[in-house]
């Protein structure tokens, strides 16, 4: 089965999350898209949110220990990664994506009005039916928001 990598961000600004209405699956779904060639993932990262949304955005961080040498430096790295099913759709055959699961937070203000968007809270999102969102997104923004007091801003 062929595997592609992508990169994903949930953006959380004011105990609320920002969901864009996939327009393929019709599911509200952080912003991501596929990593290009000589891209690493963060990099993807910041690409797609600002392509998606027009925000520009920096990372939550829950790591503690940094490498900054001339042969080896630290780059942001995801809060999870998962390998995720992908159905057929149009040309594209069942696939896999190994994605790269990142947690920002806004530093420009601005939002695209091109693309159909929302800030939910997390009460909001878990009362989403799954018809509205996938249940792998309700967990893991569940899940940052427990854990937002420990992220740290990079």
């Amino acid at each position: 089965m062929q595997r592609q990598f992508t990169a994903t961000v949930y953006i959380i600004k004011d105990d609320k999350a920002l969901l864009l209405m996939h327009p393929k699956f019709h599911k509200w779904l952080p912003p991501g898209g596929h990593l290009e060639e000589n891209e690493t993932p963060h990099e993807c990262a910041l690409r797609e949110v600002l392509e998606e949304t027009g925000l520009k955005i920096g990372f939550y961080q829950d790591e503690y220990f940094q490498v900054s040498h001339k042969n080896a430096c630290s780059i942001p790295r995801p809060f999870l990664c998962l390998l995720e099913e992908i159905p057929a759709w149009n040309q594209t055959p069942v696939h896999q994506h190994i994605d790269f699961v990142f947690v920002g937070y806004p530093i420009k203000e601005g939002l695209d009005k091109e693309f159909s968007y929302r800030w939910f809270s997390k009460e909001e999102i878990l009362k989403l039916k799954e018809e509205e969102i996938f249940p792998d997104v309700k967990q893991i923004i569940s899940e940052i928001f427990n854990l937002n007091s420990f992220l740290i801003k990079v």
